[in-house]
């Protein structure tokens, strides 16, 4: 269920009332861009099909060739750590096995490292127009 107070929706679950977005972003080991011919399109397809199993939804996407910006909104009892590591650990598993050319490249497809941002200093506008301007970076 989904609760709105002007421009900021609040989600529910039981017991709970819950807004909490995070700006994310994680790359290819060794920052290889590898994220292209398909495999981007994949990639967003994956991620969008595990949010209510992992917990969170998908506010804004970008897959570059050699990063991923993602805008979630994330239940805070599954935490963004958790719902981060649980999506590079699916998509890379599936990605591996779907394009087996990842794995001649790239040891694991995953850098360990993540940048996470709780989106609130800024509005999500804000953020969502500084993904899409890394389109033309």
């Amino acid at each position: 269920m989904e609760i709105k107070n002007s421009s900021k929706k609040y989600k529910t679950d039981s017991h709970l009332v819950y807004s909490c977005q995070y700006h994310v972003i994680f790359c290819p080991k060794y920052r290889r861009s590898v994220l292209v011919d398909g495999i981007d399109q994949r990639l967003k397809e994956l991620i969008k099909n595990k949010e209510s199993d992992y917990g969170y939804e998908v506010l804004d996407m970008e897959v570059m060739p050699d990063h991923v910006h993602l805008v979630l909104d994330v239940n805070p009892k599954v935490g963004i750590f958790t719902v981060v590591s649980r999506i590079k650990g699916f998509t890379s598993h599936e990605l591996r096995i779907e394009f087996p050319s990842l794995t001649k490249r790239l040891p694991t497809l995953w850098t360990q490292s993540k940048f996470i941002s709780s989106v609130g200093a800024v509005t999500l506008d804000v953020v969502k127009k500084y993904i899409e301007e890394q389109k033309n970076v």
